[in-house]
């Protein structure tokens, strides 16, 4: 893997809120908090929601 990515690379570019919010079914405050910890590239603020999500989860199987 290459550290050397273009500025262009697509799937670096910031996320729009609304559309992040709606492709994780996210409440739109949330996705904007998790763009701006994430300094808005999209790797890594996909691994982010995907983190979340599944410490979502597991809290409501364990009933929590």
């Amino acid at each position: 893997m290459s550290l050397d990515r273009s500025i262009d690379d697509a799937e670096d570019q910031p996320y729009e809120p609304t559309f992040f919010a709606s492709k994780y079914g996210l409440p739109t405050r949330l996705a904007k908090t998790i763009i701006d910890a994430n300094g808005g590239g999209r790797r890594a603020c996909d691994a982010a929601a995907t983190t979340y999500l599944r410490y979502v989860a597991l809290r409501r199987q364990q009933g929590r």
